[in-house]
Protein backbone atom coordinates (compact mmCIF):
# COMPACT_ATOMS: atom_id res chain seq x y z
CA UNK A 1 0.00 0.00 0.00
CA UNK A 2 1.30 3.54 -0.72
CA UNK A 3 2.88 4.75 2.22
CA UNK A 4 0.56 8.59 1.69
CA UNK A 5 -2.60 6.36 1.27
CA UNK A 6 -5.61 8.50 3.54
CA UNK A 7 -3.57 11.31 3.66
CA UNK A 8 -4.57 14.90 2.03
CA UNK A 9 -1.94 17.42 1.08
CA UNK A 10 -2.41 20.56 -0.08
CA UNK A 11 0.50 21.81 -2.38
CA UNK A 12 1.15 25.78 -3.34
CA UNK A 13 2.36 26.66 -6.20
CA UNK A 14 2.23 23.19 -8.59
CA UNK A 15 1.83 24.31 -11.79
CA UNK A 16 5.28 23.71 -12.70
CA UNK A 17 8.71 23.98 -11.73
CA UNK A 18 9.45 22.19 -7.89
CA UNK A 19 5.43 22.75 -7.09
CA UNK A 20 4.46 20.27 -9.62
CA UNK A 21 7.23 17.51 -8.95
CA UNK A 22 6.39 17.57 -5.25
CA UNK A 23 2.44 17.25 -6.26
CA UNK A 24 3.68 14.53 -8.57
CA UNK A 25 5.71 12.53 -5.98
CA UNK A 26 3.27 13.22 -2.90
CA UNK A 27 0.04 11.61 -5.33
CA UNK A 28 2.56 8.63 -6.18
CA UNK A 29 2.68 7.71 -2.81
CA UNK A 30 -0.93 7.74 -2.34
CA UNK A 31 -1.30 11.34 -1.17
CA UNK A 32 -4.82 13.15 -2.19
CA UNK A 33 -3.11 16.49 -3.59
CA UNK A 34 -5.12 19.95 -4.52
CA UNK A 35 -2.43 21.70 -5.99
CA UNK A 36 -2.96 25.32 -6.56
CA UNK A 37 -1.23 27.56 -8.61
CA UNK A 38 -1.12 31.47 -10.52
CA UNK A 39 -0.79 32.25 -14.03
CA UNK A 40 2.00 35.12 -14.46
CA UNK A 41 1.20 35.42 -18.19
CA UNK A 42 3.98 38.17 -19.32
CA UNK A 43 5.39 38.25 -15.60
CA UNK A 44 8.70 36.50 -16.22
CA UNK A 45 9.67 37.71 -19.92
CA UNK A 46 12.49 38.97 -19.84
CA UNK A 47 15.87 38.43 -22.71
CA UNK A 48 18.08 37.08 -20.01
CA UNK A 49 15.99 34.59 -19.56
CA UNK A 50 15.34 31.58 -21.16
CA UNK A 51 11.63 32.13 -23.05
CA UNK A 52 10.26 28.51 -21.74
CA UNK A 53 10.57 30.06 -18.24
CA UNK A 54 7.96 32.48 -19.25
CA UNK A 55 5.99 29.98 -20.67
CA UNK A 56 5.95 27.53 -17.50
CA UNK A 57 5.08 30.66 -15.18
CA UNK A 58 2.39 31.17 -17.47
CA UNK A 59 0.72 27.94 -17.81
CA UNK A 60 -2.07 26.78 -15.91
CA UNK A 61 -1.48 23.14 -13.81
CA UNK A 62 -3.81 20.97 -16.38
CA UNK A 63 -0.59 18.89 -17.39
CA UNK A 64 0.57 18.21 -14.01
CA UNK A 65 -3.57 17.01 -13.10
CA UNK A 66 -3.63 14.77 -16.27
CA UNK A 67 -0.24 13.04 -15.74
CA UNK A 68 -1.21 12.70 -12.01
CA UNK A 69 -4.86 11.22 -12.85
CA UNK A 70 -3.36 9.17 -15.71
CA UNK A 71 -1.14 7.49 -13.26
CA UNK A 72 -3.90 6.49 -10.87
CA UNK A 73 -3.31 9.50 -8.80
CA UNK A 74 -6.10 11.95 -6.94
CA UNK A 75 -5.79 15.65 -7.79
CA UNK A 76 -7.83 18.45 -7.84
CA UNK A 77 -6.52 21.57 -8.59
CA UNK A 78 -7.30 25.55 -7.97
CA UNK A 79 -6.13 28.51 -9.17
CA UNK A 80 -5.81 31.35 -6.18
CA UNK A 81 -3.23 34.59 -5.89
CA UNK A 82 -1.93 33.89 -2.06
CA UNK A 83 -1.52 37.64 -2.05
CA UNK A 84 -4.88 37.70 -1.10
CA UNK A 85 -5.70 36.55 2.50
CA UNK A 86 -9.05 35.38 1.71
CA UNK A 87 -7.70 32.42 -0.61
CA UNK A 88 -6.34 30.86 2.54
CA UNK A 89 -9.58 29.41 4.07
CA UNK A 90 -10.84 28.75 1.09
CA UNK A 91 -8.21 26.56 -0.31
CA UNK A 92 -8.64 24.50 2.84
CA UNK A 93 -12.58 24.04 2.36
CA UNK A 94 -11.95 23.08 -1.38
CA UNK A 95 -9.52 20.48 -0.07
CA UNK A 96 -12.20 19.68 2.78
CA UNK A 97 -14.73 19.06 0.35
CA UNK A 98 -13.41 17.13 -2.07
CA UNK A 99 -10.68 15.15 -0.27
CA UNK A 100 -10.98 15.91 3.20
CA UNK A 101 -8.84 17.65 5.96
CA UNK A 102 -5.24 18.30 4.91
CA UNK A 103 -3.07 16.86 6.79
CA UNK A 104 0.52 17.90 4.91
CA UNK A 105 0.91 21.57 3.94
CA UNK A 106 3.56 22.58 1.31
CA UNK A 107 5.12 25.64 0.92
CA UNK A 108 6.50 26.13 -2.53
CA UNK A 109 4.54 29.29 -4.34
CA UNK A 110 6.68 32.07 -4.47
CA UNK A 111 5.71 35.80 -5.52
CA UNK A 112 9.86 35.82 -6.68
CA UNK A 113 11.32 39.05 -8.29
CA UNK A 114 14.94 40.20 -8.57
CA UNK A 115 15.55 44.03 -6.29
CA UNK A 116 18.64 45.48 -5.13
CA UNK A 117 19.97 48.09 -3.18
CA UNK A 118 22.40 48.84 -5.89
CA UNK A 119 21.38 51.46 -8.68
CA UNK A 120 22.42 48.47 -11.52
CA UNK A 121 19.09 47.35 -13.40
CA UNK A 122 20.96 44.08 -14.49
CA UNK A 123 22.39 41.20 -11.98
CA UNK A 124 25.35 39.35 -12.90
CA UNK A 125 23.72 36.81 -15.04
CA UNK A 126 21.91 40.31 -17.63
CA UNK A 127 19.07 39.53 -15.53
CA UNK A 128 16.25 42.41 -14.83
CA UNK A 129 16.47 43.67 -11.39
CA UNK A 130 13.99 46.28 -9.93
CA UNK A 131 14.92 48.80 -6.93
CA UNK A 132 13.93 48.04 -3.26
CA UNK A 133 11.30 49.88 -2.73
CA UNK A 134 7.25 49.46 -0.95
CA UNK A 135 5.87 47.80 -4.25
CA UNK A 136 8.66 45.13 -4.65
CA UNK A 137 8.70 44.57 -0.84
CA UNK A 138 5.55 44.41 -0.37
CA UNK A 139 4.82 41.98 -3.30
CA UNK A 140 7.49 39.92 -2.55
CA UNK A 141 6.14 39.49 1.26
CA UNK A 142 2.84 38.85 0.44
CA UNK A 143 3.62 35.81 -0.93
CA UNK A 144 6.66 34.01 0.35
CA UNK A 145 5.81 35.28 3.86
CA UNK A 146 2.46 36.38 4.63
CA UNK A 147 0.88 33.79 2.99
CA UNK A 148 2.66 30.97 4.30
CA UNK A 149 1.86 32.33 7.82
CA UNK A 150 -1.30 32.16 6.85
CA UNK A 151 -1.49 28.72 5.81
CA UNK A 152 0.15 27.31 8.50
CA UNK A 153 -2.05 29.33 10.69
CA UNK A 154 -5.35 27.80 9.06
CA UNK A 155 -3.37 24.24 8.95
CA UNK A 156 -2.62 24.21 12.75
CA UNK A 157 -6.81 25.80 13.65
CA UNK A 158 -8.14 23.18 11.53
CA UNK A 159 -5.76 20.07 12.45
CA UNK A 160 -6.27 20.96 16.75
CA UNK A 161 -10.06 21.73 15.96
CA UNK A 162 -10.81 18.18 14.84
CA UNK A 163 -8.26 16.64 17.27
CA UNK A 164 -5.44 15.35 14.52
CA UNK A 165 -2.49 13.82 15.94
CA UNK A 166 -0.85 13.66 12.47
CA UNK A 167 0.62 16.40 10.57
CA UNK A 168 2.97 17.61 7.96
CA UNK A 169 4.47 20.82 7.28
CA UNK A 170 7.30 21.45 4.79
CA UNK A 171 8.34 24.60 3.08
CA UNK A 172 10.83 25.47 0.56
CA UNK A 173 13.26 28.10 1.12
CA UNK A 174 16.64 30.21 -0.89
CA UNK A 175 18.71 32.66 1.14
CA UNK A 176 17.37 33.54 4.06
CA UNK A 177 19.22 34.72 7.06
CA UNK A 178 22.42 35.20 5.41
CA UNK A 179 21.13 37.85 2.47
CA UNK A 180 20.69 36.78 -0.99
CA UNK A 181 22.33 40.06 -2.71
CA UNK A 182 20.18 40.86 -6.44
CA UNK A 183 17.83 39.67 -4.96
CA UNK A 184 17.15 40.97 -1.13
CA UNK A 185 13.71 40.72 -0.64
CA UNK A 186 12.82 37.48 -1.67
CA UNK A 187 15.99 36.45 0.66
CA UNK A 188 14.29 38.98 3.38
CA UNK A 189 10.59 36.81 2.61
CA UNK A 190 12.15 33.04 2.55
CA UNK A 191 14.04 34.31 6.45
CA UNK A 192 10.79 35.08 7.42
CA UNK A 193 9.08 32.06 6.42
CA UNK A 194 11.82 29.96 7.74
CA UNK A 195 11.05 31.21 11.04
CA UNK A 196 7.76 31.03 10.81
CA UNK A 197 8.07 26.92 10.00
CA UNK A 198 10.50 26.76 13.29
CA UNK A 199 7.95 28.63 15.51
CA UNK A 200 5.13 26.10 14.17
CA UNK A 201 7.72 23.22 14.70
CA UNK A 202 8.17 24.13 18.34
CA UNK A 203 4.03 24.76 19.07
CA UNK A 204 2.50 22.26 16.88
CA UNK A 205 5.09 19.12 18.12
CA UNK A 206 2.57 18.09 20.63
CA UNK A 207 -0.35 17.86 18.31
CA UNK A 208 1.54 15.33 15.86
CA UNK A 209 2.51 17.80 13.50
CA UNK A 210 6.50 18.06 12.57
CA UNK A 211 7.47 21.32 10.35
CA UNK A 212 10.83 21.71 8.32
CA UNK A 213 12.31 23.85 5.29
CA UNK A 214 14.11 22.36 2.08
CA UNK A 215 16.87 24.72 1.06
CA UNK A 216 17.35 22.88 -2.71
CA UNK A 217 20.20 23.29 -4.63
CA UNK A 218 20.08 25.38 -8.11
CA UNK A 219 17.63 23.62 -9.53
CA UNK A 220 16.44 23.67 -13.21
CA UNK A 221 13.07 24.50 -13.62
CA UNK A 222 13.34 26.30 -16.69
CA UNK A 223 15.47 29.80 -15.50
CA UNK A 224 18.72 28.13 -16.16
CA UNK A 225 21.45 29.56 -18.55
CA UNK A 226 24.22 28.23 -19.73
CA UNK A 227 26.33 31.22 -17.26
CA UNK A 228 24.00 30.11 -14.47
CA UNK A 229 24.80 26.63 -14.76
CA UNK A 230 28.68 27.42 -14.89
CA UNK A 231 28.12 29.41 -11.86
CA UNK A 232 26.42 26.31 -10.09
CA UNK A 233 30.07 24.25 -10.64
CA UNK A 234 30.94 26.40 -7.72
CA UNK A 235 27.95 27.00 -5.82
CA UNK A 236 28.22 23.66 -3.56
CA UNK A 237 30.06 20.24 -3.05
CA UNK A 238 27.80 18.65 -5.80
CA UNK A 239 28.92 21.43 -8.65
CA UNK A 240 25.84 20.11 -10.99
CA UNK A 241 21.88 21.34 -11.11
CA UNK A 242 19.75 19.69 -9.49
CA UNK A 243 15.97 18.80 -11.51
CA UNK A 244 12.62 19.32 -9.31
CA UNK A 245 12.23 16.08 -8.82
CA UNK A 246 15.45 15.64 -6.66
CA UNK A 247 13.93 18.37 -4.43
CA UNK A 248 10.68 16.58 -4.23
CA UNK A 249 12.53 13.49 -3.21
CA UNK A 250 13.95 14.86 0.23
CA UNK A 251 10.28 16.86 0.81
CA UNK A 252 8.46 13.45 0.36
CA UNK A 253 10.73 12.17 3.04
CA UNK A 254 9.76 14.52 5.26
CA UNK A 255 6.08 13.88 4.89
CA UNK A 256 6.74 10.42 5.47
CA UNK A 257 6.40 8.22 8.88
CA UNK A 258 10.15 8.08 8.29
CA UNK A 259 10.52 11.23 9.44
CA UNK A 260 8.22 11.46 12.27
CA UNK A 261 11.39 12.71 14.23
CA UNK A 262 12.61 15.45 12.14
CA UNK A 263 11.21 18.70 13.12
CA UNK A 264 12.48 22.31 13.50
CA UNK A 265 15.30 21.62 10.61
CA UNK A 266 16.33 23.47 7.28
CA UNK A 267 17.53 20.96 4.43
CA UNK A 268 20.33 22.10 2.77
CA UNK A 269 20.59 19.87 -0.08
CA UNK A 270 24.25 20.74 -1.10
Amino acid sequence: MPRLSGRVALVTGANQGIGAAIAEALAADGAAVLATFLRLPGEHADPALPAEYARLRAQSADDVVAGIRLAGGRVEAREADLADPSTVPALFDRAESVFGPVDILINNASGWLANTFLPARRDRFGRRQAAVDAASHDRQFAVDARAPALLIAEFARRHIGRNATWGRIVGLTSGGPGGFPEEVSYGAAKAAQENYTMSAAAELAAYGVTANMVYPPVTDTGWITDSVRAAAADAGPIGRVAEPADVAEVVLLLTSERARFITGQIIRMS
